[in-house]
């Protein structure tokens, strides 16, 4: 089980340039490494997942810069759905705009009941551009999204948890990682099974959902054929 605990407490772990690059090389790794079963994407700043891209830094950006930064951390958001191996993010507290297409993109997503959510960049009259307008309606179905992005909605980990944004809803604890730890016991269960199979498993269902059912057998079959 490999942990991925973002930890920018000053700036609420938003997404910076550094952050990007930073998250690249553990990609990297976690793909070089085939002792890797499953990885939790988590934040060591308590009440905080990630606030979404740092507005801060990206005030100071020439506007040049600015297009090749948020297709940078489009790139690194594909990257982490692209992992082979399952993911969970564990969202102990505010996952907001690129925060949450983060979790996203990964397989499973947990939430304290406290936790916050939201796709909110229609409050700054701009659109998700990390694939938030097409990975929420993916999760939660087309309407619902649109009702969520279009009122730049937040909600609490119980409401995600009814809309299908999250698997688990778990009530928070004192110290405040309720999620994590219910991520780990989730990465405890998924771990003893055959490592081949999950990754073929992962495969077949992310492929399979974007094309029809006669070209998704046949990527199962191929699939299968692998393990």
């Amino acid at each position: 089980i490999v942990v991925v605990g973002l930890n920018r407490p000053k700036a609420k772990n938003a997404i910076s340039k550094n952050l990007v690059k930073m998250m690249f090389e553990t990609m990297e790794d976690i793909k070089k490494n085939n002792k890797v079963r499953s990885v939790i994407l988590c934040s060591l700043v308590p009440g905080i997942f990630c606030a979404g891209a740092d507005l801060k830094e990206r005030a100071k950006m020439h506007q040049s810069e600015v297009g090749p930064f948020v297709s940078k951390a489009r790139a690194l958001i594909t990257e982490l759905g692209n992992l082979p191996v399952p993911t969970i993010a564990a969202i102990d507290g505010a996952a907001l705009g690129g925060g949450l297409e983060m979790a996203l993109a990964c397989d499973i997503r947990i939430a304290s009941n406290t936790a916050k959510m939201g796709l909110v960049e229609t409050k700054l009259a701009i659109i998700p551009g990390a694939g938030g307008t097409q990975r929420l309606p993916r999760v939660i179905g087309v309407s619902l999204a649109k009702e969520l992005i279009f009122a730049a909605r937040v909600v609490d980990g119980t409401e995600a948890c009814r809309l299908s944004l999250v698997n688990h809803s778990v009530e928070q604890n004192k110290s405040g990682d309720a999620a994590y730890l219910r991520a780990l016991e989730l990465a405890r269960e998924i771990n003893p099974q055959g490592p081949i199979a999950i990754r073929m498993a992962k495969l077949a269902i992310n492929q399979g959902i974007e094309v029809d059912l006669s070209t998704g057998l046949a990527i199962e079959e191929a699939c299968y054929a692998q393990v």
